[in-house]
């Protein structure tokens, strides 16, 4: 490994600086610009270790496609390193590793963002190659086959040909009726097949501007100075036509949903059991993301003390909240012991959300659920790199880049009265969705022909 990569290591590790922390509290100190072309440009000056992080985050996600173009948002994280007018292909990543940095790319539902750490010697470096794509990606007949084979190999390693792969697939869409959370993020193989360089290309162009983008930057610069490079790679990229609404309403759920997945290549069966929930940033979410840790997060979790140590029915039970800018979800994963049956799985957990639809849950438990979720919002502000990435996060999902300074406090004002509220709330027969897969060596993997949904 070369020296200055590990320099960039050590000090991206670096506590967090130009933050201040007492009693748990956050303040990150924002300054916010608006680019004449719609650019939302946000900074944050830390010079305790000389480092740049930037992340451009895209106010796309599989959530903006439509029926038969679906896997659009993520092919774009690939065709994103295939070159544009002053950069050769993977030349992105050849320019950033060269000079001690590192970078990436995700894609979910909601967004994408692309991001890089660097020298703050290097801040220049970074805003031209992240300014280049957005401009002038070369969207090419040759790039988008290459990359189309690239996300459809990960599609077979991923889901297709992995144990287990396609049940969450299956449970969400089940799960939800409205397009938007319905499909895969990744796509299904016949929507890539059938994509043309002109869908590609017009998808670009409307969400890949500069007016649908928020580029953040946290490091060791001037704010002053940064900007002015800022402007000068980003003040001559055009804006476009703002894209559409996306309609994110789900209609209430009336029954419980529910099918099985024969799958050849898992070796024991498992219980999925999903139900649909609200947005994030909202006060529920926050109760259900206090809840989701009290029921299966860490050893001390009631999923765990039952169902894995006293029972010993399962080899592992867990629980958790997604984050969503629509309709999101709560989710509860049991994988039964050789020699277990799901529906007795499945009935102890319903028995584990009946007690906390009860009764309070304990101070205690209270406790530590807040105090983990503190632990490890602060862990992931450590870095500039995770500072920038939350964000740009906030400001696309809500509007709110200030959100980085304000979350612990959401969590801290969750109390056990509104846990239980949400439990009784969402929690219930008719809002949930059960897959349950089944090992079946030598069989066909795929969606029971008696599927029921409501």
């Amino acid at each position: 490994m070369r020296l200055h990569k590990i320099f960039l290591t050590a000090t991206l590790l670096f506590a967090v600086a130009g933050t201040a922390l007492a009693q748990g509290s956050v303040h990150v100190a924002l300054k916010e610009t608006r680019l004449a072309n719609g650019l939302r440009v946000i900074t944050v000056e830390d010079h305790n270790a000389p480092v740049v992080a930037l992340n451009v985050t895209y106010n796309v996600g599989s959530r903006n496609e439509r029926e038969g173009r679906t896997g659009f948002a993520h092919l774009f994280e690939h065709m994103m390193f295939q070159g544009s007018e002053n950069v050769g292909k993977s030349e992105h990543f050849i320019l950033v590793y060269n000079n001690g940095g590192n970078m990436n790319g995700t894609t979910n539902e909601d967004r994408t963002n692309y991001f890089e750490a660097l020298p703050a010697n290097q801040i220049e470096l970074a805003l031209f190659l992240e300014a280049d794509r957005m401009r002038s990606l070369a969207v090419t007949q040759e790039n988008l086959d290459n990359q189309r084979n690239a996300v459809q190999e990960e599609r077979r390693i991923g889901l297709d040909n992995a144990p287990y792969g396609k049940s969450g697939e299956i449970q969400q869409e089940l799960m939800y009726d409205n397009f938007a959370y319905k499909h895969s993020t990744i796509g299904s193989m016949a929507d890539l097949n059938a994509a043309s360089v002109a869908d590609v290309q017009a998808f670009f162009k409307m969400y890949y501007a500069p007016n649908n983008a928020v580029l953040t930057l946290v490091g060791d610069f001037k704010t002053s100075d940064a900007l002015a490079i800022v402007k000068k790679y980003f003040d001559n990229i055009p804006r476009q036509s703002d894209p559409p609404p996306v309609d994110a309403t789900e209609p209430e759920q009336k029954a419980e949903r529910r099918t099985s997945v024969d799958d050849q290549l898992a070796r024991l069966p498992r219980v999925d059991i999903g139900y649909k929930t609200v947005p994030g940033n909202t006060a529920d979410f926050y109760a259900l993301q206090v809840l989701a840790n009290v029921l299966g997060s860490g050893g001390s979790s009631r999923l765990n003390q039952k169902l894995v140590r006293e029972k010993e029915m399962v080899t592992g039970a867990n629980s958790f909240a997604q984050e969503s800018r629509g309709v999101g979800g709560f989710y509860v994963s049991a994988t039964p012991r050789p020699g277990k049956k799901t529906a007795e799985v499945e009935a102890s957990v319903y028995d584990e959300i009946a007690r906390l639809q009860k009764e309070p849950i304990a101070d205690w438990e209270l406790q530590k659920a807040k105090s983990g979720a503190r632990r490890n919002y602060i862990n992931g502000l450590q870095s500039s790199m995770g500072r920038a990435n939350s964000i740009g996060q906030y400001a696309v999902y809500y509007g709110d880049p200030n959100l980085i300074n304000t979350r612990i406090d959401k969590v801290n004002a969750v109390t056990k009265e509104d846990v239980q509220r949400v439990a009784n709330k969402y929690l219930v027969q008719t809002n949930r969705t059960v897959v349950i897969t089944v090992p079946k060596a030598g069989a066909g993997r795929g969606m029971n022909p008696g599927m029921q949904q409501q």
